[in-house]
C-alpha cells in the first residue's frame, strides 16, 4: 500500500492543518488499540483521504467518516464499502449524540491548532454533567502533537507547562494514555513536531462527585489564568476575596506561594469547596 504516492498526489491545504498518516505500522496500531468489534460503530474525525477509513470498514458494523475538505471527500467516495457513510461537515458544528443510538468509538487525526477546541467538543466543559456528545462515547483514540499528549496524561508532579487546564478537561472525564509515540516522518506532508497516538476512555461520571461543579471550574480558571504566578494572586484576579482564600489555602495546608500547576485535580476539588464555604461564613 504505497501511502506515500498516494499522498503526494494529493494537493494538500495548509489552512486545514493537512498532514496525512502514511505509516503502515501507526495505522495498524490504531486499528489493533481501538479493538474495533463487527458490533461498533466508528466516527473518524478528520478522515482525510481515507488511508485510516479503508482499514476501519474492514472491522467495524460502521464507519462514519467526518471531512471538511470536499477535494477529500472525492477520494473517500472511492472507498468501495456499504458500511461506510461519509459527512462533509465541521466536528466543532456536529451533534455526536445524533449520528448513532448506541455509543461510539472516536478515531481522529486532527490539525493539531484545534486539538484543544475538538477535545472540549467531545468531552463537554466540567461542569457540563449531561454533555450529549460525551455521553455518546466510549472511547477516544486522537493523534495529537507529541507536546500536547504530554499535556493530556500530566499530573502536578510533571513540569509545570504541561500541567494545565487541558490535562484537568481531560482526566476529568476519562481515563487518559499515551499509546505510542509517532515520529514526524511517518506523515506527509512531514510536520515539525513528532505526534503521539493518545487514547481517552471516557468515564461514566466525572473524576470528582462535587456539590458545585461550576464554582469547580470557576476555580480551576481562575487558577491557571496567571502561569508563574502564585495561587492567591491567581484567586485575587478570579474576583475571590483576599481574606477567603488565605482561610481556604490555610485549611489545606497551602502557601500563599503554591502555584496552581502543584496542585492535584483532587486538592483542586477540594480547595473549590473550601472557597464555597469561606463564603458563606
Amino acid at each position: 500500500m504505497n501511502y506515500l504516492q498516494r499522498a503526494k498526489n494529493f494537493r494538500t491545504k495548509k489552512r486545514l492543518g493537512q498532514n496525512f498518516l502514511i505509516s503502515t505500522d501507526a495505522i495498524n496500531t490504531i486499528i489493533e488499540k481501538a479493538d474495533i468489534q463487527p458490533t461498533d460503530t466508528v466516527v473518524e474525525i478528520g478522515a482525510g483521504i481515507g488511508f485510516v477509513t479503508e482499514q476501519l470498514v474492514k472491522y467495524a458494523k460502521e464507519v462514519i467518516a467526518i471531512e471538511l475538505d470536499e477535494n477529500a471527500i472525492k477520494q473517500l467516495e472511492k472507498i468501495d464499502c456499504d458500511n461506510l457513510k461519509i459527512l462533509h461537515q465541521d466536528i466543532l458544528k456536529t451533534d455526536i449524540s445524533e449520528l448513532c443510538s448506541d455509543k461510539v468509538k472516536i478515531i481522529a487525526n486532527i490539525p493539531y491548532y484545534i486539538t484543544s477546541p475538538i477535545i472540549a467538543h467531545l468531552l463537554g466543559e466540567i461542569d457540563d454533567l449531561a454533555n450529549k456528545n460525551r455521553n455518546s462515547i466510549s472511547d477516544i483514540i486522537l493523534m495529537v502533537q507529541y507536546e500536547v499528549a504530554q499535556r493530556i496524561v500530566a499530573t502536578e508532579k510533571s513540569p509545570a507547562k504541561q500541567y494545565g487546564l487541558l490535562t484537568i478537561l481531560s482526566q476529568f472525564w476519562a481515563d487518559c494514555e499515551i499509546i505510542k509515540k509517532v515520529g514526524k516522518k511517518c506523515f506527509f506532508p512531514a510536520p515539525k513536531v513528532d505526534s503521539a497516538l493518545v487514547r481517552l476512555t471516557v468515564r461514566e461520571k466525572p473524576l470528582l462527585e462535587l456539590d458545585n461543579y461550576t464554582h469547580f471550574r470557576k476555580t480551576l480558571k481562575a487558577a491557571f489564568s496567571m502561569r508563574r504566578k502564585n495561587i492567591k494572586n491567581c484567586l485575587l484576579s478570579g474576583g475571590f476575596s483576599k481574606e477567603n482564600i488565605q482561610k481556604s489555602l490555610t485549611a489545606l495546608g497551602f502557601t500563599e506561594n503554591t502555584r496552581g500547576e502543584t496542585i492535584s485535580i483532587k486538592d483542586f476539588g477540594e480547595l473549590s469547596k473550601e472557597l464555597i464555604k469561606n463564603e458563606t461564613n
